[in-house]
């Protein structure tokens, strides 16, 4: 799998003396403002003529002060509950991304990110899919889960994931709820067992600035239809979107900038859940229809991704097409019976 490397280049290191002698000179003749002033720089050096991108790799957005872009464990990615029995949904406020993607039964999941903030308690946690392969891949997610079928969690580790379930540190049951709906974890508890690279996770989109985004069409509220049996509803508010029917308390709402639709081939994973419902699976390669709605308009291309393990693309008949930077809320919406509508107020 993919993971962000440091670009080393030591064999540049006469001309790097040399440069930095220069710009020494050229600081002594000049004025000019302090650098020491800019709280979002471009990027950080660090030991060995390293560079890292000074960019959160989920959402874009700058690292300001003094936090670090490398951080001591690994992007979590919690399987959330997202029914009515999810009700208040936990630390998703926190998240700075998050998946939304169809599972058993016609309803749908949730796969909330978390990296450059932990918080204290997530849930309800839920069991993983396959379909989960194709979403953490990219960013070596560390998945926190009640667990999976036999086949899944097989499927997981052959392709590398680290993955927490209940019984590890961190996990525990809140007796006020009822069970399955009643598991939830610390995560800053599992976030110190998981191992972690010394490197900074690519980033999940391609990222851009606001003003560099096409202007599209007025679009200020939608509808993301998951073959009849759960659709999510957003109202675009005049700073973001608001998820309308959202099981998160009204101060633990995802802060949604953009929403994100990627029409998806859906599969059969080859197995029924306890109900006997046939498990889905969706398929994140290949490409399709995307639908990127920021600022109250919609702007449309198209989605790639050669791998489970590789990065999302977008484009459009223009060129390439990059996400404002900011919190995005990823549907997931399958091509073939799901369906996306939307409206100009």
């Amino acid at each position: 799998m993919r993971r962000a490397t440091l670009t080393r280049t030591p064999s540049l290191a006469p001309l790097a003396a040399l440069l930095v002698t220069a710009s020494l000179v050229l600081a002594g003749c000049g004025g000019g403002d302090d650098p020491g002033d800019d709280k979002t720089p471009a990027s950080q050096d660090v030991e060995g003529a390293d560079e890292v991108a000074a960019n959160w790799p989920l959402t874009g957005l700058p690292v300001t002060g003094d936090d670090e872009v490398e951080q001591d464990h690994p992007v979590l990615v919690t399987k959330m509950d997202n029914t009515y029995a999810s009700a208040p949904q936990v630390g998703l406020g926190s998240a700075d991304l998050v998946v939304e993607e169809l599972v058993e039964g016609g309803l749908t999941r949730l796969a909330a990110f978390y990296y450059s903030q932990i918080p204290e308690l997530v849930g309800p946690v839920r069991s993983m899919r396959a379909s989960d392969i194709g979403i953490v891949s990219p960013v070596d997610g560390t998945m926190v889960t009640s667990g999976a079928a036999g086949q899944t969690i097989a499927r997981i580790k052959k392709a590398g994931i680290q993955f927490f379930q209940e019984g590890a540190k961190g996990f525990e049951r809140d007796s006020s709820r009822r069970a399955p709906y009643n598991l939830f974890a610390h995560l800053t508890e599992v976030a110190a067992e998981a191992k972690v690279d010394a490197a900074r996770p690519d980033d999940y989109l391609p990222w851009g600035a606001e003003e560099d985004f096409p202007k599209g069409q007025p679009a200020k509220s939608i509808a993301a239809v998951f073959g009849g049996g759960h659709t999510t509803n957003w109202t675009y508010d005049g700073k973001g979107y608001v998820n309308e029917n959202s099981y998160a308390a009204d101060d633990d709402q995802f802060p949604a900038d953009t929403v994100l639709v990627l029409r998806v081939t859906v599969g059969d994973a080859g197995y029924l859940d306890p109900a006997g419902n046939p498990v889905p699976e969706t398929k994140l390669e290949g490409k399709g229809e995307a639908m990127i709605f920021h600022g109250g308009r919609l702007v449309r291309g198209t989605w790639k991704k050669t791998g489970l393990d590789s990065a999302i693309s977008l484009s459009t008949k223009a060129g390439e097409l990059k996400v404002p930077a900011g919190h995005t809320w990823i549907e997931l919406v399958p091509a073939a019976n799901g369906d996306v509508t939307f409206a100009k107020k």
